[in-house]
């Protein structure tokens, strides 16, 4: 993997392209905004998402697709869930045979309901596919933070293959081959941040989010098994560490999109505040309607698009969680809690 096509060029696309090249690799960065992508080149720092971090001598900036990938056997695609379909057909004609593809988006395609590798096994059938997840802020990644992700694919070679060129000093990749658990865990996580942001808002403290975040992983782990994802998959690092990470540190957007909520935003006001991506807005939905296919409780989830799309006022709607019927906390087998 000696060249490396990065598509996307927001916080987390760049900040992973950044390590790639510092780990030797060269890479193109492609964007869709022409006069960022020239700030870049001329500034050398992507300033709107991660300013004050250097971009590498072996990582090169286009809005030209087809030369982004053009000579690049290795693909990783880092786009909102809401545009990678979008982004995949365009690129699909452009793809070298054998070229492999990954993926270091969260989230599900909206309106289908479905996970990220089941649009690419649609768009680019016969490209084997690896998905990169964890508790990570880009900022800190692109500062050499210590960091640990998981890679997850069905192709052990692949998984392996980007464990290795990620690795460095300070960078930690472990390899899965349990797709639909990492990006279960990778997704649902936002929805969740969103309760904690607002339920930290309304100034219900630590115990309350502690129960939220346990009670969250709990509903991960339902709707997770229901889809052929692995329970031990959701106590990992695209489990649980990213679900503690994004509830509880405020560089999470969907966090913060909480917060602003309880301050009495709208959800508009709450998503101009931010000025980026919040992943977990469209991701309640899909959550929800999944939820109700298969029949998995999600009381968390459905509170969170009750605020969301509904109007509910945020205090009533995290005091609903706590006025649900007693019962046991675990019951194998009943999918009733």
């Amino acid at each position: 993997m000696n060249q490396i096509a990065v598509i996307g060029a927001g916080s987390w696309g760049t900040a992973l392209a950044v390590l790639l090249a510092r780990n030797g690799v060269h890479v193109r960065l492609w964007g869709n905004e022409p006069d960022q992508l020239d700030r870049m080149r001329q500034t050398r720092c992507n300033d709107r998402y991660l300013p004050g971090i250097a971009l590498p001598e072996r990582l090169s900036i286009t809005d030209d697709l087809e030369e982004a990938v053009s000579s690049c056997d290795d693909i990783l695609l880092v786009v909102p869930s809401h545009a990678f379909r979008m982004v995949l057909e365009r690129l699909h004609p452009l793809l070298r045979d054998g070229a492999r593809l990954a993926g270091a988006a969260k989230g599900f395609e909206q309106g289908t309901h479905k996970l990220l590798h089941e649009v690419v096994e649609e768009v680019c059938p016969g490209h084997d596919y690896a998905v990169v997840s964890g508790p990570t802020f880009a900022l800190e990644v692109a500062r050499g933070l210590p960091t640990a992700v998981t890679v997850a694919s069905r192709s052990t070679a692949l998984a392996e293959d980007w464990a290795a060129c990620l690795h460095n000093d300070s960078f930690r990749a472990y390899t899965s081959d349990d797709v639909i658990g990492l990006e279960i865990g990778g997704a649902v996580k936002n929805v969740m941040a969103i309760a904690a942001g607002i339920s930290d808002g309304l100034g219900f403290g630590a115990n309350t989010r502690a129960a939220l975040i346990t009670r969250g992983l709990h509903e991960i782990m339902l709707l997770g098994s229901s889809l052929g994802g692995r329970r031990e998959t959701f106590m990992g690092l695209s489990g649980l560490g990213d679900l503690v990470l994004t509830c509880t540190d405020d560089l999470s957007r969907n966090r913060r999109f909480g917060l602003a909520l309880a301050a009495g935003k709208s959800r508009d006001q709450a998503l101009a505040g931010i000025g980026q991506v919040v992943e977990g807005l469209q991701t309640a939905s899909e959550v929800d309607a999944l939820a109700r296919r298969h029949q998995v409780p999600m009381p968390i989830t459905e509170q969170v698009c009750r605020v969301l799309y509904q109007g509910a006022d945020p205090h009533e709607a995290v005091q609903t969680l706590f006025r649900r019927r007693l019962r046991a906390e675990f019951n194998d087998g009943d999918l009733s809690q």
